[in-house]
């Protein structure tokens, strides 16, 4: 499956910014999507997955109550809306995808399928 990872921008601190996971190659409703980030000089984190499923959602502690991550099967589109951003979430963002669960949805070495990634740049 091919990751194309959207919606990102300049944004003023305490604004919003939804982004989008698009496949192509294969029907996405099969995979657990998560997406995680990178900042300049930092290790990659990650930010919250989705079960295939849909009903299970796993946030990390630094977005949660901000971020919401959801998923259009229809659409074949995952996405991440992000609210009351703050400058620390600026990083790229990049989404993933595996289709086996595993117990550390939240290390990037459980997802087989990666996005480009999608620069978010908060300005205080």
């Amino acid at each position: 499956v091919q990751l194309q990872a959207s919606g990102g921008g300049l944004v003023q601190a305490g604004g919003s910014l939804r982004l989008s996971c698009t496949a192509s190659g294969r029907t996405l409703s099969s995979y657990s999507v998560a997406w995680f980030r990178q900042a300049p000089g930092k290790e990659r984190e990650f930010v919250a997955t989705i079960y295939w499923s849909g009903d299970t959602t796993s946030y990390a502690d630094s977005i949660k109550g901000r971020f919401s991550i959801s998923r259009d099967n229809a659409k074949n589109t995952v996405y991440l809306e992000m609210n009351s951003l703050r400058p620390e979430d600026t990083a790229t963002y990049y989404c993933a995808a595996v289709r086996i669960l595993t117990v550390n949805m939240d290390q990037a070495s459980a997802y087989d399928y990666w996005g480009q990634g999608t620069l978010v740049t908060v300005s205080s």
